[in-house]
């Protein structure tokens, strides 16, 4: 890339630090303007105590400069990083000199697409940044880290080498089209088939527990008026960010907040009690509860313990997701119609049984600690795609192999394969997909 791009690469605000970046072939030369003969002389991978000037000569500001020459360095070209005092005025002054000596202001995600570009990292490694900013706990954290690691390259690497082993075994028939392919070669193709299929499902059975991680477990807090909904999200997160009354029909709109459940980020969704109601207002509230309870991965069914069974949450609407039912207000003593339902039993005014429902909940979910080691995790829809493509091209493979048709008619279905398992770690020219990617990042990474 011939521009040399700067961005401020910290957020805006006043603070005690900010931090600013360059990268390109002229960093040398927007440093030396910038700095004067400290920016001519600075050590690689030493901070260097500078004065910024603006063109007229004044001080902006005393900053640390640091330099990285290429091919060392996060972008893989010459890199300057500008530490400054932080705070809105400072940095905007500091980006505006350095374009004015030669660099352009970055794209979103442009250092991190011109580290892809440079050989830096791989495409889901470049992803694995933005998720690593985002990651809300421990466990999105360290699924994140394990990409970054390049654990899910490395996984889709591996699937690349095979099937293009695959690829150039049937070319040699192909080359040859008076011979059919035997046998043994037939048997050993089927076998590279059925070994990519398997660990090609392997990665797609995590999928699921990738999503949840990046995006939050919707959980909808569901029931009827008064059965203590709005207590329940305030005793999970450990505040009154809802307004709880004996009032029914208080909570008129959904209220979202998300915990930290052993790592597993919990968007718990407070919802307006489901009734019949006259109220305009509510109404519309009853409705967003309906929506909601059409999105949810997880719904906690909240009932009066104290008092019979009323209306519940119908089967259908509970069905595919996954559903505990919460048996709330047992301070109040239970009532015998409880007995034998299968809910946990807890009191929001005592706070008891709580720790019982993270646990129902972890275990509802199957996303304890353990179950993330050091796998390569498809962690978004577009690793997803693109392996579910692949799946569906090796099958077609291995069906025109079965029939015995011709080798050429395999590869198709091959090469479909290859290049679907090559966009995930972005070994192909997809300028599409990579605009849609980096397009998402923050200004300065």
């Amino acid at each position: 890339m011939s521009e040399t791009v700067a961005a401020i690469a910290s957020p805006a605000g006043p603070g005690a630090i900010a931090v600013l970046r360059v990268s390109g072939p002229a960093t040398t030369t927007v440093a030396m303007a910038l700095l004067g003969e400290r920016g001519a002389s600075l050590e690689e991978r030493r901070a260097t105590l500078a004065t910024a000037r603006d063109a007229q000569g004044d001080v902006i500001d005393e900053v640390l400069a640091t330099r990285f020459a290429a091919p060392r360095s996060y972008t893989g070209e010459d890199v300057l990083e500008l530490s400054c005092h932080g705070g809105i005025l400072v940095t905007r002054r500091l980006l505006d000199r350095l374009v004015e000596c030669g660099a352009r202001v970055a794209a979103p995600g442009e250092f991190t697409q011109r580290a892809f570009f440079n050989g830096k990292m791989d495409l889901t490694q470049a992803e694995a940044v933005m998720d690593v900013i985002a990651a809300q706990t421990d466990l999105a954290l360290k699924a994140a880290q394990h990409q970054l690691e390049g654990l899910l390259g490395e996984a889709t690497e591996g699937l690349r080498r095979e099937l293009l082993e695959s690829v150039a075994h049937l070319e040699a028939y192909i080359d040859f089209p008076e011979e059919d392919i035997d046998p043994d070669g037939a048997a050993q193709i089927a076998g590279r088939l059925g070994d990519c299929e398997r660990r090609i499902a392997a990665l797609l059975a995590t999928a699921e527990q990738g999503r949840l991680l990046r995006h939050g477990v919707r959980t909808v807090i569901y029931g009827t008026p008064n059965v203590g909904k709005s207590s329940l999200l305030n005793v999970l997160l450990g505040a009154d960010r809802a307004i709880v009354s004996e009032i029914p029909g208080t909570t008129r709109d959904t209220v979202e907040e998300v915990i930290d459940l052993g790592g597993i980020p919990v968007r718990l969704i407070d919802t307006a009690g489901m009734r019949e109601t006259a109220d305009v207002i509510e109404r519309h509230g009853v409705e967003r509860t309906r929506r909601h309870l059409a999105e949810a991965d997880l719904i906690l069914e909240v009932v009066d313990g104290s008092v019979p069974p009323g209306e519940r949450l119908a089967e259908e609407a509970r069905s595919g997701r996954h559903h505990l039912l919460v048996i709330n207000k047992v301070d109040l003593g239970r009532h015998p119609a409880w007995d034998d339902a299968p809910g946990v039993e807890i009191s929001c005014l005592e706070r008891t049984g709580l720790e019982d429902l993270t646990a129902a909940m972890k275990d509802e979910l199957a996303l304890g600690a353990g179950a993330w080691g050091r796998e390569a995790v498809a962690v978004n829809a577009r690793h997803q795609a693109c392996l579910r493509r692949a799946q569906e091209a090796l099958g077609a493979a291995r069906r025109q192999l079965d029939a015995g048709t011709g080798p050429e008619f395999v590869a198709v279905d091959l090469r479909e394969a290859l290049e679907a398992v090559g966009e995930i770690a972005g070994r192909v020219d997809t300028e599409e997909i990579l605009g849609e990617i980096f397009g998402r990042f923050c200004i300065g990474k």
